[in-house]
């Protein structure tokens, strides 16, 4: 129904194509590598400081995306009360309700009021179109006709029975689409939540890019730095751009989705709160307590057994068509205009019928061996879900493990990342190194950001489709 990845696939090749994003506090202490050699590092200095332009000038801060806050459970309340899946899915099971109704109907009397007013030609039969040939009479008169179904041995109780279980599906039915949409929602919550953080780190990368490229600048005009210096740092500030472009692409994109979760026509931008925890829960050791629990709480597999035992009551239902069916019926009605053959003003009669099945080319026997068949498909259909739900239990519990672990891992990659880069920077302000080296560090800085940022949203996505799986 919807994407369910959190994960940016064009953004983060763009990442490892380009010299990247450094953080806030790894941006304060890089603002400019200084001089090639110690004797120069205060002459250029001084320079650096009254040519450089301020951060600002060049580009803009990162900024807080605008619109109303939203938080997850917000987002899943709009999305619920908003989403047409849910009113569909509602109205279906309404609908599903009135078959009940329909199916009940059977076994309550019928009864109708006829007004008839006939003119015919003396002594008139009708002699074509019957075996009888029936007097017509001119007459005018009004009655009613009370019919009710006695016993047809079993046929319309299964199928109340059958019309029941199916409303029963139906309402299961339901229930599976909220858990959808949940799931949905808190997918694109993340994905979108994911993409504006990432936006904020293209927004400070690019602020830090030019910076850094405005203070090269100065110091090759003052022949302190090489042109291949300034040529680097300038193609480092159009790849930090294009990185900038990709991620604005990629929040609006994830925002559009998100939007259209909620049910919402309207591009709202919004400003999503980020209430992850510092030290998140670790995910569920075992999966095989969790494949039983959702055996007995996803309601899809609960609409599916539903299904299945409405299919078996449906057979016997068709079995039943070979029974008798016994009923009665009775009328009652007045005669005030009438020709002078109906002698009474008023007519009154009551009977039964007792109808039993003899032939009719074994239809009756193949709709029920039919019904059998679908009954029995139904049966498999519903092994069929609990073999898959078992797997994606299993796999949902697997994958919730090592997006846990990739927390930890991505923040010592984080942290050993800022330290290569601060160690590179020294360095470079030395005249130790070069700038490749320090557009290396940059590069690896920025990979490991992104890498824990993705890893912090892509567990709680993980632990969304964990509940998912198991019906909570």
């Amino acid at each position: 129904m919807y994407s369910r990845s959190v994960l940016l696939p064009g953004l983060f090749l763009a990442c490892i194509a380009a010299p990247t994003f450094t953080s806030a506090q790894t941006a304060a202490d890089s603002n400019l590598p200084d001089a090639p050699a110690t004797h120069l590092f205060t002459l250029e200095a001084q320079q650096a400081t009254t040519q450089q332009p301020t951060t600002a000038a060049i580009a803009p801060q990162p900024s807080e995306p605008g619109g109303p806050q939203l938080t997850l459970g917000q987002a899943e309340h709009l999305a619920l009360e908003h989403n047409p899946n849910i009113s569909v899915a509602r109205l279906l099971q309404l609908a599903q309700g009135q078959v009940v109704r329909e199916a009940r109907s059977n076994e309550l009397p019928s009864s109708f009021l006829d007004l008839t007013a006939a003119g015919a030609h003396e002594n008139t039969r009708i002699t074509a179109g019957a075996l009888n040939n029936p007097t017509v009479f001119d007459r005018a008169a009004g009655g009613l006709t009370v019919s009710q179904l006695i016993t047809d041995f079993g046929r319309t109780h299964n199928l109340i029975r059958n019309a029941q279980s199916n409303a029963h599906a139906q309402l299961e039915t339901q229930r599976a689409t909220v858990d959808d949409i949940t799931l949905a929602i808190d997918q694109a919550f993340y994905q979108a939540l994911t993409a504006q953080s990432l936006l904020r780190v293209a927004q400070q990368t690019v602020a830090t890019r030019q910076a850094t490229g405005e203070q090269i600048g100065a110091l090759t005009q003052q022949k302190l730095r090489s042109t291949l210096d300034l040529s680097l740092a300038d193609v480092q500030i159009s790849q930090a751009q294009l990185l900038l472009l990709d991620a604005q692409n990629a929040a609006s994109a994830a925002m559009a989705n998100l939007n259209a979760i909620l049910g919402s026509e309207v591009d709202q931008d919004y400003q999503l709160v980020d209430e992850t925890p510092a030290e998140p829960q670790p995910a569920p050791e075992k999966s095989e307590d969790l494949v039983q629990v959702a055996f007995r709480q996803r309601p899809d597999l609960a609409a599916l057994n539903d299904r299945w035992l409405g299919a078996k009551q449906f057979a016997s239902a068709e079995h039943d068509l070979l029974r008798p069916t016994i009923s009665a019926i009775a009328a009652a009605g007045g005669t005030p205009v009438r020709s002078d053959q109906i002698l009474s003003s008023w007519y009154g009669a009551a009977g039964g019928n007792v109808s039993i099945p003899v032939f009719n080319g074994f239809q009756y026997t193949a709709r029920a061996h039919e019904a059998d068949f679908r009954a029995q498909a139904a049966s498999e259909q519903v092994r069929n879900l609990r073999d898959v739900i078992a797997r994606d239990v299993r796999t949902a519990v697997l994958n919730a493990q090592t997006a846990f672990h990739r927390i930890a891992v991505a923040k010592q990659l984080l942290d050993e990342a800022n330290t290569a880069l601060e160690l590179a920077q020294a360095r470079y302000k030395v005249g130790l190194s070069g700038i490749v080296d320090l557009t290396q560090a940059q590069l690896a800085q920025t990979q490991a950001e992104i890498e824990f940022t993705n890893a912090r949203y892509a567990y709680q996505t993980a632990l969304a489709v964990v509940r998912y799986q198991t019906g909570q």
